[in-house]
């Protein structure tokens, strides 16, 4: 059972399973281990960005495709819901209707994208997903009567959701569903397809596979993977706006995840997103202790000041790029073999 529900992919090292399992279970009792609302939304946003981080690993790590609209199927996903709730009222049909519009916009979008500019070349390709996802995030905020332009969208959920326990397991339940589908994906034959093309597209194409067609393919997976993270994240907030799903800042969180955690691998999403995050939350309070502790040291309180966690999250980041140039999950395996 096992074997299927990783459709054979195991982590391959026994330290990264030791990892893997017990962020499960620190995910799955997070409302009871570390209770406190702090807590618990941490736990909800490492589920949300492991899915979304997992779903941008299929394009970049699996087909080598650079996008950056990958948070406009985001922003897609939280203003799908958002929007429904906020006009139709707070009803599971609401729900259900902004979850189903925002999948089906984004599958189009994707579809447009990648037919029109997946021929091109890597690099412009790039900037055209970004000038579109900059014209989307425009366009939220300008229409403010439908968007609620730079304030966002807050919203009310259905009864049975309006409970933090429920709506959690929801989110977590979801995301780690969708997780081992994209888990099954890549190890499919057409997962396999996608490795060959990103490490050579001219002979995949002698083989007989249609290049442009599988990348769109892949193009509008990653998509709705990036869409169901935003239904969900739009879903434990109760509220969207651009600063929480189409940010900018959001795209270059992603790529440190995956960098982090090691392109080409889906468990190398659950380790970049967990450790980003937990930084992003806790580096601060961290730093703060430090600083506490060595006062009367000279200049050591002042680089460890909380204010300037931005800088250490950067050191941080150029230590695993530098000790970890496969990702964390690359090195594990390595060392494996």
């Amino acid at each position: 059972m096992l074997h299927s529900l990783l459709s054979g992919d195991y982590p391959r090292s026994r330290a990264l399973t030791v990892v893997l399992v017990a962020i499960l279970i620190g995910l799955a009792l997070a409302p009871f281990i570390f209770p406190g609302t702090r807590s618990l939304n941490v736990a909800a946003k490492v589920a949300v960005f492991v899915l979304l981080v997992a779903s941008y690993d299929l394009l970049l790590g699996y087909t080598g495709i650079v996008s950056f609209a990958h948070t406009m199927f985001f922003g897609i996903g939280g203003y799908g819901v958002g929007i429904a709730m906020a006009k139709m009222g707070s009803g599971w049909g609401a729900l259900v209707f902004g979850a189903c519009a925002a999948l089906a916009l984004s599958l189009l979008m994707a579809l447009a994208i990648g037919l029109l500019s997946l021929r091109v070349r890597a690099i412009f390709f790039a900037m055209i997903t970004l000038a579109v996802a900059s014209f989307f995030q425009i366009l939220a905020s300008q229409l403010s009567s439908l968007t609620g332009g730079e304030d966002g969208l807050t919203f009310r959920l259905p009864e049975l959701l309006r409970s933090r326990l429920v709506s959690y397991y929801l989110v977590l339940g979801i995301a780690l569903t969708l997780f081992l589908v994209l888990l099954r994906v890549v190890n499919s034959p057409f997962g396999r397809v996608l490795l060959s093309i990103r490490e050579n597209e001219f002979r995949s194409e002698a083989l007989g596979y249609r290049i442009v067609t599988y990348r769109t393919a892949a193009n509008c997976l990653a998509a709705l993977g990036a869409t169901a993270a935003g239904i969900l994240y739009s879903i434990w907030l109760r509220y969207t706006g651009p600063d929480t799903t189409l940010s900018f800042n959001i795209m270059i969180d992603i790529l440190l995840m995956v960098v982090i955690g090691g392109m080409g691998t889906m468990y190398g999403s659950v380790l970049g997103a967990t450790i980003f995050v937990l930084a992003q939350n806790y580096l601060r309070d961290l730093m703060k202790l430090a600083s506490d502790a060595l006062q009367g040291v000279p200049l050591l309180p002042n680089l460890l000041h909380p204010d300037r966690w931005l800088l250490w999250l950067g050191v941080l980041f150029i230590v695993c790029v530098y000790y970890f140039p496969t990702g964390i999950v690359g090195r594990l395996r390595a060392r494996l073999r």
